[in-house]
C-alpha cells in the first residue's frame, strides 16, 4: 500500500478562503480566513504561510485537492486556477471535488445538502453518506428541494466546507475520474461578448 502523499486542499466556493494539509504522519493543518472576496491576494500568502509552519514546501507536495462548485464564480476560478498552477508547476495531480459533496463529509451518516442559491432556488443534493451520493447535484426551486428533504436524514445548509475532511477524501480519489472542472450547475450570468462581432453570411 503506497503511503499517503502530503495534499494541499483550497476551497474558496464560499465566502471564505479554507486551506488543509494533510502531511506524512497523517496530521492534517489548515488555515481559514472569513473573507468574502480578496482571496486571490490572500491565497498564496496563506499556502506559504501553511506550508513554513508545518516544515515543508511546494517540492514536498504529492497532490493538490478543490473543490468545484457550485459557489462564488469568482472565488471557484480563484482556487481552481491556484490549484492546477501549482499541479502544473510541480508536476503533480489535481484532483476535484464537488462543494456538494464536500458538505456531505461534514455528516456521519445519510444526509441532504441544500444550499440556498437565490432567486428562489437551491442547490440540491441527497447523499447515503459522506460522498456516497445519491441522487445528481441540481438546481431546483426552493420550495421543491426543501419538500424533496429525505427524512431522517442530517440537513446541511450551511456552504462552508470542513477542510480538513475534504483533504483527507482528496488524497484518497483517482484522480484521473475527479478533474478539477468547475461545476457551477447554474450558468454563469456573464453572457458572451457577441456584440462587435461580425456573424460570417452563409451562402
Amino acid at each position: 500500500m503506497s503511503p499517503t502523499p502530503v495534499t494541499l486542499a483550497i476551497d474558496t466556493a464560499a465566502p471564505r478562503l479554507q486551506l488543509g494539509l494533510l502531511l506524512a504522519d497523517g496530521r492534517v493543518a489548515i488555515s481559514v480566513d472569513e473573507i468574502a472576496t480578496g482571496h486571490a491576494e490572500l491565497i498564496f500568502g496563506r499556502i506559504a504561510d501553511l506550508l513554513g509552519r508545518n516544515g515543508v514546501d511546494y517540492a514536498d507536495l504529492g497532490r493538490v485537492v478543490t473543490t468545484t462548485g457550485p459557489g462564488s464564480f469568482t472565488g471557484l476560478r480563484i482556487g481552481l486556477s491556484a490549484a492546477r498552477g501549482i499541479g502544473l508547476a510541480r508536476g503533480i495531480p489535481v484532483v476535484g471535488v464537488s462543494s456538494l459533496v464536500a458538505l456531505s463529509l461534514g455528516a456521519e451518516g445519510p444526509s441532504t445538502v441544500l444550499l440556498d442559491a437565490r432567486r428562489g432556488e437551491a442547490y440540491f443534493q441527497s447523499f447515503a453518506g459522506p460522498a456516497q451520493p445519491l441522487t445528481q447535484g441540481d438546481l431546483l426551486p426552493m420550495a421543491i428541494a426543501q419538500a424533496a428533504i429525505v427524512p431522517g436524514t442530517t440537513l446541511i445548509e450551511s456552504p462552508f466546507v470542513d477542510i480538513a475532511a475534504l483533504v483527507r477524501l482528496g488524497a484518497t480519489l483517482d484522480p484521473s475520474g475527479n478533474p478539477p472542472e468547475p461545476n457551477y450547475i447554474r450558468d454563469a450570468d456573464a453572457k458572451p461578448q457577441t456584440a462587435a462581432r461580425i456573424e460570417r453570411q452563409h451562402s
